[in-house]
This record gives C-alpha cells, structure tokens and sequence, in this order.
C-alpha cells in the first residue's frame, strides 16, 4: 500500500487492456478520506481537472487526464456492516472479488453481479455495470447512499434524503465528484447452480424472452461465423455448494477458456481467413456442464485473454433481432472477428444515466481481440443498435456524443442540474466526460 498522500510526478497510466494510456501531471493515492479531501481540494486550487481511477476495466477514455488522477485503490474494505438488514458501508476502492468474500464472511451476497469480479466497487456503479436476469436490476440499483468527496473539499452524503440526486450519483461517470465511500443493500448468501448447454443459435433467440422469464440469471454466447450458442441459465438453489475441484476448476477456467481462446485467437489474428473455420471449431469446443457453488463464484468468470469491447442495451423485445442483425452484417462483410457476442438481460431501474433507465433491457456485447482492428465492426454495430435506441454502456467503447445521448434518455436534464450543483466549473471533467455529457 502507498502512504498517505503519496504522488507521482508525471506517471503514465493505462488501463487493464493497454489501450487507453495518459500521462496525468500527478497521481495521488489518499488512504483515507481526509487525505481524498486534501487532494482534490488542491487540485482544484492549482487549476487541473481530477479524474478518479479504479481498477482499469473500461474499455472508454473514463479515466484518461492529463491533469489530477485519484487512485482510491486504498479506500477499501468494509466501514460498517449490519447483517440483520443486510447494509453495508464498503471503501469506493473495494475490489468486487475482495467485497464478496467480505461477505460471505458476514453471511450476505450481492444479489446479481457481472461476470468479471476485478471492479472496484466504485468504477462498476459509476459505468453502469450489471450482470443478468429479467427480474434484476444492474448493480448501481444496490446502491443505498454514496459519501462524495466534491471539488471544494466538502462531504457530500447522497442517500434517501435526497432521492433525485441519489438516482444522479448512482451512475455518475465520474462527472458529479470522487465517490470515497459506497452503502450497499445486500441480502443473505446464496448458491447457484449453473448450467451450460450448447444449443441451436436460432432456436434460442426465437425463445429468447421465454428462456429469460424461466431462469434467474440467463446468458448467451455465440460466434458469428457458427450456428450455435451457449447458453448458460444460473438459477438460485437450496442445496449445498459443490464447488469442482482444483484440478477440473483450472483444466475448464484456465485453460480451455484462457489459454485455448488466446491460441485460437492468435491464429486467427495471423490468419484472418481462417476466422469462419476457428469459430466453428471453439463452438464445438463448448460442452456442456453444471456446478452449484456460492453465488458470487458462479457469477464470476477467469477473465486473462485481453479485447477491447462495445455494449448496447436494447429494449428487451428487440434483442434478438439487433444480435441477428449483427451477425448478418459479419458474415455478409466477411469481417475478421473471432470473439463471440454475448447477450444479457436486466429489470429496469431508476438511475438517471443507467442504459436500463425505465426500460427492461436486453444487452448486446461484442468483443474485438487485442491488437486487431476493431473500429469498422463497432461502428457498425452501433449504427444497428441506433436503430432500436440503443444506450451504451458507459465504460465500454462507443461513439456517441451528448447530442445524440440526450434524447435516449428521458431525464437527462435531471442528471445535467445534478452535475451543475454538484460541480459547476467541471473539475471532474475530461474528454470523454465533455464529449458525452457536454462541457
């Protein structure tokens, strides 16, 4: 751990893919409050903008400055905990994997997550991140109060007194201040069993709405270029853990997820005319399987091959068709992408930046293996998912601009007055914050 108030002079930063790199005039790394008061305060005084930084996981410019970059990976651990109500206070700089088995230790879980555990509790509410399952919200719907550090130095406690600036906070973007401490509702520990069944691609997305309705937490994946998916429906359950083995956990998570995905994607990246043939081949290569574990194990994937990615939410009812859409666009235009997409749903909920904002959402992701280009494929992907009124995801790639964001979003207007309250000469502002928020 840095000490308090630790600084670097001109350090580089890039984040966890190596594709968003910036060389900020400072990086301070508070390891408490007071010290997080002190370093934006002065910032703010010398006249840099601050960015906050977490874990590195977005595939956006979110964190990029050239100015003030606050690392709140110190800000961690639990504060307070009450499990008979289930809140708890966490560190912004909590990482989820840390979190989880913080809780698990006080008997409590997180009633969805994502697929990756390696967020810090802040970056994930602040981008909108979620998991899946039709009746679940993302995770910023968790939140119960937020402790903002803001740019004149004061605390900011957003809680239930002040619901429409909670809605605000909870999928901030780093725009409304730096966020030192989260209060969560969890509810009582739970396990899942998951199971992963290869189907027919297009008799999935034909029951797609069923099989979300049918199951706690629903996923796809497929490869364009095959005509199959894998489906994976986690259900909650009553019956013991049986996690796998150490031997059967790392032959599956590491090396047929990791290490073959990479030597087949390499291959592919040498070799794009093959791409067709080696997706064919890694979707035989997707077995079936189950396994009942603790909630958060069964959530959570190995994640060690590195892409840059692009996320859509769609209204749900439109999902399967946008995924369609996307797939013909591929094969028609032969693109080079080996990486499959994956599909997701969430309840809607009420932050006012949240892409599930008042609508019950299907989710659209594809992915671009690292060092390949990619920009070609996103674009179009994002022209397909304008036609349905796709909402990005904030820490993913995307090229939308606050004009074309504000109609999408019936109370942008809030969110806008939430940010010149909060911080009216945009201290907490980069490129990214001015080319989606505005300036």
């Amino acid at each position: 751990m840095a000490s308090a108030g630790d600084t670097r002079v001109s350090a580089a930063w890039r984040n966890w893919v190596g594709d968003q790199r910036c060389a900020p005039a400072e990086v301070v790394r508070p390891d408490d409050r007071d010290r997080l008061v002190e370093a934006v305060a002065a910032a703010a005084l010398a006249g840099r903008k601050v960015s906050v930084a977490g874990a590195g996981h977005s595939f956006t410019e979110t964190a990029l400055t050239d100015g003030t970059m606050v690392d709140v990976g110190a800000l961690s651990g639990v504060l307070e905990a009450d499990p008979s109500s289930g809140l708890i206070e966490v560190g912004a700089g909590t990482v989820l994997a840390d979190l989880n088995e913080e809780l698990d230790r006080l008997g409590l879980a997180m009633e969805n997550l994502g697929d990756i555990d390696r967020q810090t509790i802040a970056g994930a509410i602040s981008t909108g991140t979620h998991g899946t399952g039709a009746r679940l919200r993302n995770l910023s719907a968790q939140v119960e109060a937020l402790e903002l550090v803001l740019a004149d130095g004061s605390v900011r406690q957003v809680g239930a007194g002040d619901p429409d600036l909670l809605r605000a906070a909870r999928v901030g973007i780093g725009a409304l201040g730096a966020i030192s401490a989260v209060t969560l509702r969890c509810v009582p520990a739970f396990a899942l069993r998951r199971v992963d069944t290869p189907c027919p691609r297009e008799e999935v997305l034909d029951a797609f709405q069923e099989r979300a309705d049918a199951n706690d937490h629903f996923e796809l994946f497929t490869f364009p270029y095959a005509d199959s998916a894998l489906v994976l429906e986690r259900n909650r359950t009553g019956a013991a853990p049986r996690p796998r083995g150490r031997v059967a956990a790392y032959l599956n998570d590491v090396v047929l997820e990791n290490w073959a995905l990479e030597a087949i994607s390499a291959v592919g990246k040498l070799f794009p005319a093959a791409i067709p043939r080696l997706s064919r081949l890694a979707a035989r290569l997707a077995s079936g399987s189950a396994v009942t574990d603790r909630s958060d194990r069964v959530f959570a994937n190995e994640r060690r091959v590195r892409f840059t990615e692009m996320e859509y939410g769609v209204p749900r009812e439109h999902g399967p068709e946008a995924a369609r859409r996307v797939i013909e666009w591929v094969r028609s235009n032969r693109y080079p992408v080996f990486f499959p997409i994956e599909m997701r749903v969430t309840a809607a909920d009420d932050a006012l930046l949240s892409p599930s904002h008042e609508r019950d959402t299907a989710y659209i992701a594809v992915h671009q293996y690292r060092g390949m280009e990619w920009r070609p494929y996103f674009e179009a992907v994002e022209e397909i998912m304008d036609g349905f009124g796709g909402r990005p995801h904030w820490g993913k790639r995307h090229f939308q601009t606050a004009e074309t964001l504000a109609p999408r979003y019936p109370r942008w207007a809030e969110f806008q007055a939430a940010r010149n309250r909060l911080d009216p000469d945009r201290v907490f502002t980069n490129e990214y914050a001015a080319r989606v928020l505005g300036s």
